[in-house]
């Protein structure tokens, strides 16, 4: 189902993911995050969004399970994380609610570790 911002229409799979990567800016993060019952995206929101593009768009296409997101985010952020802190974050699921928000592909995998 299209999403429509600012008199532009953006595709979206039908697991709502964007179609095309280049329509991803933060004003479309929020608006998918809002459809994610997301009301506010956090510093720590945008520091794992940010992470899951460069990790995409930088290293081979990579969508990064949970259990990596935990350390990298945890090095971060300078501190030991657990996945009841992305959970916190992305209820549904770091690594595909949170690819959704970033404007990254479905993930079709199971579980995070």
């Amino acid at each position: 189902m299209p999403i429509e911002i600012n008199g532009k229409t953006i595709e979206t799979d039908g697991n709502g993911n964007l179609v095309n990567l280049q329509d991803w800016n933060r004003e479309v993060a929020e608006v998918l995050a809002v459809q994610e019952d997301i009301d506010e995206l956090t510093q720590e929101h945008w520091d794992v969004l940010e992470y899951l593009r460069d990790e995409y768009l930088n290293n081979n296409g990579n969508q990064p399970m949970e259990r990596q997101i935990n350390k990298d985010m945890g090095k971060r952020w300078g501190k030991k994380i657990s996945s009841k802190d992305l959970y916190r974050l992305f209820p549904r699921a770091p690594s595909k609610q949170g690819n959704k928000i970033a404007g990254l592909p479905f993930v079709a995998r199971k579980g995070g570790y």
